[in-house]
């Protein structure tokens, strides 16, 4: 009898074991969205006190507030390239730049200009580097129009037109009133369905950030 006492607690102890080893395995190779409550909210990202509509029904929208002036910004560049061309299906991704002073508001016009010229994806990555590599002045607009010939074949006349648009301005505007919508006191920042706001400080490092917001994304395409 004792025996078979021994026999059966061993077992346990052995099932045990093994189920606890499983829940290990998941927990290392389930992404942060499945394997638990990896991310917590008012920890790791925070929610927004008046989510801002995105206007879409059947996708979750993910936003990155930065700014071409941001050093950190330049960094998280390349990552968040390589997150984008592999984000989950049923994901739109936007940038909005982020407006906090004169010289902000011109950085964010250059980019609407690049949009409403076609060749935001051109000009992107030059206007980072003519800022942190080159160190040109671009609030020089003659620089500026010299820099979108170059990369983007665009005339100088074609830029002017299109920089001094009353509709690039008003886009400015709004890009400045959707990030105080956001609450945004600092850049890179991603918002995930105009619901959440997390950034490197809170989810660790930037490159965290991006699993914080893969995290994000199942959450709403789970609530869709």
């Amino acid at each position: 009898m004792q025996i078979s006492n021994l026999f059966q607690m061993q077992t346990k102890t052995i099932m045990g074991a093994m189920q606890a080893g499983l829940l290990l395995l998941a927990a290392f190779f389930l992404p942060a969205t499945i394997a638990g409550e990896a991310y917590v909210e008012g920890v790791h990202y925070e929610a927004i006190s008046v989510p801002v509509s995105t206007g879409l029904t059947d996708q979750v929208e993910v936003v990155e507030v930065f700014g071409y002036l941001c050093i950190h910004c330049y960094s998280f560049d390349p990552m968040l390239g390589r997150w984008e061309q592999t984000k989950p299906a049923g994901v739109e991704f936007k940038r909005v730049p982020a407006v906090f002073s004169s010289d902000w508001s011109l950085m964010a016009q250059a980019f609407y200009t690049a949009e409403t010229l076609g060749v935001g994806d051109q000009m992107h990555e030059p206007l980072f580097e003519a800022i942190h590599i080159d160190r040109l002045d671009i609030r020089d607009e003659r620089l500026l129009a010299e820099l979108f010939a170059e990369h983007a074949n665009v005339s100088a006349l074609d830029f002017s037109k299109a920089y001094s648009a009353f509709s690039v301005k008003s886009r400015v505007q709004q890009a400045r009133a959707k990030g105080s919508a956001y609450g945004i006191t600092g850049v890179p920042t991603m918002v995930v369905n105009g619901k959440y706001r997390v950034d490197g400080r809170m989810a660790g490092s930037n490159e965290d950030m991006l699993k914080v917001v893969d995290f994000l994304v199942a959450k709403e395409k789970a609530a869709l």
